[in-house]
């Protein structure tokens, strides 16, 4: 069940409290369930846990909290590190001062002579006293071993699933695993199934996913989903599916900023395409998306850029010496400037950082520079380029003109490819060196276009104190994209009368 827009869901849901995860949930838990959420150690289970509870509380609904795995002034001190206070949430704790006091079974006191179901009644006896509406059961690992058998487990399970129904409880059941992959038989009791993983064998800070692996009478979003643990919780950057966010947006080219650019692209830059331009290191590459995304500034729009490799301060002095003043845009809040550490921000953030610029900011113009950084430096590169090709087709379904930047090594000659990303592109401009009369010359061409009729010729490029020029065709020049173009004519160079 993938689509969560399309079918008649259950009339009362439980708010998860978790930014992100009640839009995987198409709309949040179905009341009065119990649902397990497993994972590791580490994964988020708790702080999902606590977060929970927490919303619950917003909204004025009783919570409990019942540990068997640490105590309460643990759990305490875990959710001051969010900055939460669990005040008004009740916590009974099996291992501490009140599991342990001389009132207490003395079952209690000795792991070997501890009583399973005495400790289900207590749990029971304690559920009907407070009359929770939210209740969080860490962990089912301990009860497990209580159980020493399959069979007994299972059928404690089923005694507190069934008393937690009668008590009109919304349960989370939090398993860490310790069973191994094989231990399927809360997935067959539980409502639904909420899987946390964390990934450890990256560069960087540990990635986090979320999967829904169950959840009965609802329409879920299947597949994984980016997680991020951070100070304030969890927050659940749910899968991209492009076609759910189409709207109605202009289609007639705009400027680019530069004459012969448009000439160049057939008439200009078309609102809801991509393009793509590579070329090597120093190029003219991001100078020359700064000039697009101004000249979308300069008749009213918004833009954004989102730079892997690059500082802001550095974009800002570059753009100054071509005397484009983007710091006025800065200041209007008409461009927004996003420096990404590749290491440490999941493909599902960046997607979640570009859609809130886009949808909440009203940015019509994106810039990504560039792209090698993203997909080399995250894990899982074939899925990265499915998530890049369906966030370039949200961006194309929102009416945004995107621009992005692809580096190529070397500097003449054959220049390969890191990742090969023109065949996402709706546009490509293609950026090259050559020598000619002793000097290290810029080409620029257009090698496609899937929006306007294109032009076919190589021109000169360069970059100056008036920004961007073009010059004529190189008709008379052979092999200028290889690097070594031989001269047959008499075509004028850019600043040739200059250097006479």
């Amino acid at each position: 069940m993938t689509n969560p827009h399309t079918a008649s869901q259950p009339s009362l849901f439980e708010p998860t409290g978790v930014p992100g995860l009640d839009e995987v949930l198409a709309g949040g838990l179905p009341a009065g369930h119990l649902y397990l959420v497993e994972g590791t150690p580490g994964a988020g289970k708790t702080t999902l846990g606590l977060q929970f509870l927490l919303e619950g509380r917003v909204l004025g609904q009783k919570g409990l909290y019942v540990t068997l795995s640490e105590t309460s002034d643990e759990l305490a001190q875990g959710a001051r590190s969010h900055g939460w206070e669990l005040d008004g949430i009740e916590i009974f704790d099996l291992v501490g001062d009140e599991g342990l006091s001389a009132d207490a079974e003395q079952s209690i006191l000795n792991p070997s002579d501890f009583e399973l179901g005495e400790t289900i009644r207590n749990v029971m006896a304690l559920v009907e006293r407070v009359r929770p509406e939210r209740v969080v059961f860490d962990s089912l690992s301990e009860l497990r071993l209580l159980s020493q058998n399959p069979l007994r487990y299972r059928r404690q399970i089923l005694a507190l699933k069934r008393f937690f129904l009668t008590q009109r409880c919304t349960v989370l059941m939090l398993d860490d695993k310790s069973a191994g992959a094989g231990d399927m038989h809360l997935h067959s009791i539980a409502h639904g199934v909420i899987h946390l993983e964390q990934n450890t064998g990256t560069y960087g800070p540990d990635k986090r996913r979320l999967r829904v692996v169950k959840m009965r009478g609802v329409r879920f979003r299947e597949g994984e989903h980016d997680l991020n643990l951070d100070w304030g919780g969890l927050q659940v950057f749910s899968r991209l599916v492009a076609n759910e966010h189409g709207r109605e947006h202009a289609s007639e080219a705009v400027s680019s900023g530069n004459a012969e650019l448009d000439r160049l692209l057939g008439g200009g830059l078309v609102p809801g395409s991509n393009l793509l331009f590579a070329g090597p290191a120093g190029v003219g590459k991001t100078t020359t998306a700064v000039c697009c995304a101004a000249a979308a500034m300069q008749r009213g729009g918004k833009a954004a850029f989102f730079l892997f490799d690059e500082g802001i301060k550095t974009l800002i002095m570059r753009s100054r010496a071509l005397g484009l003043d983007v710091e006025e845009y800065i200041s209007s809040g008409q461009l927004d400037l996003h420096t990404i550490d590749p290491a440490a921000i999941s493909a599902g953030e960046f997607s979640h950082r570009v859609r809130d610029a886009v949808e909440r900011r009203g940015v019509g113009t994106v810039v990504i520079d560039t792209l090698n950084a993203y997909l080399v430096a995250m894990p899982g590169s074939n899925f990265l380029l499915l998530q890049m090709h369906e966030l370039l087709t949200y961006l194309n379904l929102q009416g945004v003109t995107t621009i992005l930047v692809l580096s190529q090594h070397g500097l003449s000659g054959e220049v390969p490819n890191d990742v090969d990303l023109s065949y996402l592109s709706d546009s490509m401009l293609q950026f090259r060196y050559f020598e000619a009369r002793g000097q290290l010359l810029k080409a620029v061409s257009v090698i496609k276009s899937r929006t306007s009729a294109h032009a076919s010729t190589i021109h000169q490029f360069r970059l100056s104190p008036s920004g961007l020029e073009i010059g004529e065709a190189l008709t008379d020049f052979e092999g200028v994209m290889a690097g070594v173009p031989r001269y047959r004519g008499e075509t004028s160079l850019l600043g040739s009368a200059e250097q006479a």
